[in-house]
């Protein structure tokens, strides 16, 4: 496992009227580490990539404070963000943000750490799969893909299990792994990865499968009910339909099959076969 000695880490917070200013003490030669999730700060997946990611260097948290699943890319333009100091210690700060996913990445890399950027940027652990087409859709994976947008290495981590208090301890074996994979790659502009873990048994999981996004679609069924007040209202829920349950090289044949999948992610989103077509008519 790759070590760090850990020198200094500090928060200077600035007050300029009735504004604050946050800037992360840039002084500092160790790696620095950026996690955000959609789930929000108090999550329990939070906390487990927390401490995982301390053993490598400082890190700042900034998260939503309450939960964002489902918000893909959003950001907020018609409202203001603030962000509160939930707790600093050695090597360690958190923040909780009202914005979403990629709102906290773009507040951090633009505001918190505008005077040094992190080395690396983590999103999640999610309580939920993120595999298939569900990236798109995905809070987790749009705060990851942020990252990517920056040029800064970027790993989403999900696990395939929406329990409050799902068992993260997988990831203690896994996630050092992946990070380390990525830390020691030469050349760490454009990587993204989309990482899921399967919900089982950690001694039943038989390693990592690197994969790629399995085709389907999502098909929703929304529940019609009416309030008390005679106005109708929606539910919505769905389901995935795999086009290829069959095919060895997805993300859910990964995962059905006892895998870790991960995922390579890129955002140029040129259908270049199409393209290709059209410049010849």
């Amino acid at each position: 496992m790759t070590k760090f000695v850990r020198l200094s880490a500090a928060t200077y917070v600035i007050f300029r009227g009735r504004f604050t200013y946050l800037s992360i003490f840039p002084y500092t030669k160790i790696m620095l580490i950026l996690i955000t999730n959609d789930d929000g700060y108090q999550s329990k997946g939070i906390a487990k990539i927390t401490e995982i990611a301390c053993r490598y260097g400082d890190v700042v948290v900034i998260a939503p404070d309450k939960g964002y699943s489902g918000f893909s890319h959003a950001i907020t333009m018609h409202e203001p963000l603030f962000i509160v100091p939930v707790e600093e210690r050695a090597g360690l700060v958190r923040y909780k943000c009202s914005g979403s996913p990629v709102d906290c990445v773009k507040l951090a890399l633009d505001k918190l750490m505008e005077q040094r950027k992190p080395d690396l940027i983590i999103s999640g652990i999610n309580h939920g799969s993120n595999s298939n087409m569900s990236v798109i859709y995905s809070g987790t994976m749009g705060a990851a893909s942020e990252g990517l947008l920056y040029g800064i290495p970027s790993i989403g981590f999900s696990l395939t299990d929406h329990d409050p208090d799902a068992d993260f301890a997988a990831f203690d074996d896994y996630a050092p792994q992946i990070i380390e994979m990525v830390l020691a790659m030469p050349s760490k502009k454009g990587i993204c990865l989309n990482v899921n873990v399967p919900n089982i048994p950690q001694e039943q999981i038989r390693g990592i499968r690197y994969c790629r996004q399995t085709q389907g679609v999502w098909r929703e069924d929304f529940v019609h009910r009416t309030d008390p007040h005679g106005r109708d209202y929606y539910w919505m829920r769905g389901m995935f339909y795999n086009a290829e349950p069959h095919s060895e090289e997805t993300d859910e044949w990964a995962l059905a099959n006892g895998y870790v999948a991960v995922v390579p992610v890129q955002m140029d989103l040129t259908d270049y076969k199409l393209l290709s077509y059209l410049r010849q008519q």
